[in-house]
């Protein structure tokens, strides 16, 4: 996957998410979640890396149901109602499909950018996709910027700590914190802005690359891989009569 253009990897993605978007039930989630499970180990990521950066999303989508749990749309039998909080069979099918759909949503997100060079997509969204460069190269600079946020953040910390005030009041030491380092982003992105326009990356007219960004035959077999598993969601959920869409009438 690492050589695979970050654009195919976004159609891929958005091809795949559509489908999931517009419907909610447990069969077409669940048929696109094992169809990506089993495409897995082609995605280039081994097992280890696999789940150090899917362990967030395997957390936090299962509280996602539970939420729906407790204060979805009521249906069929009742087992713990207390204040808001109702608990039935509609909200149980709810909690499952929603855990499902934010599951097969976001790991092939996670999984295909785990590789992507920002300034590759870059190059995909301007040569490819024909934005402005100018909005390009601008979100590429921004882009550059987010690794130094947990650089000034720890500069702060220890900044605060010489100076005796970080001993205690942990939130107002954070509130704190956020907003010294929202000036911070505020002066920095002020300069960046003033020395790309210097340098002539607000120009008007056609822009040269330095790297060619090619768009082959891997990247239409990535989105064919994409539409694939939307095709089979979708037809296994008319076929078990769950289809769901969330847009219709009722």
């Amino acid at each position: 996957m690492a050589g695979v253009n970050p654009v195919a990897k976004l159609a891929a993605t958005m091809v795949l998410t559509v489908p999931l978007v517009l419907t909610l039930d447990v069969v077409s989630a669940g048929a696109a979640l094992l169809v990506e499970l089993l495409l897995m180990p082609w995605a280039g990521l081994r097992w280890g890396e696999f789940w150090r950066r899917t362990w967030l999303v395997w957390a936090l989508a299962p509280l996602t149901g539970v939420t729906i749990a407790l204060y979805g749309r009521t249906s069929g039998q009742v087992y713990v109602e207390w204040l808001a909080v109702r608990v039935s069979d509609g909200s149980l099918e709810l909690a499952l499909a929603t855990t499902l759909r934010v599951l097969a949503i976001a790991l092939p997100s996670v999984v295909l950018f785990a590789s992507v060079d920002p300034t590759d997509l870059a190059d995909g969204l301007s040569q490819i996709w024909r934005l402005p460069a100018r909005f390009v190269l601008g979100a590429l600079a921004g882009l550059r910027m987010v690794g130094l946020f947990l650089d000034d953040w720890r500069a702060l910390e220890l900044a605060r700590r010489a100076r005796g005030v970080a001993d205690r009041g942990r939130l107002r030491r954070f509130l704190g914190m956020a907003f010294a380092l929202l000036v911070l982003s505020i002066r920095r992105g002020a300069k960046l802005a003033t020395a790309m326009e210097a340098r002539g990356f607000g120009a008007p007219g056609p822009r040269t690359w330095a790297r060619i960004s090619r768009f082959g035959a891997r990247e239409w077999a990535l989105i064919a891989v994409g539409a694939g598993v939307a095709v089979v969601a979708v037809a296994a959920a008319l076929a078990a009569g769950t289809w769901n869409f969330i847009l219709g009438p009722g």
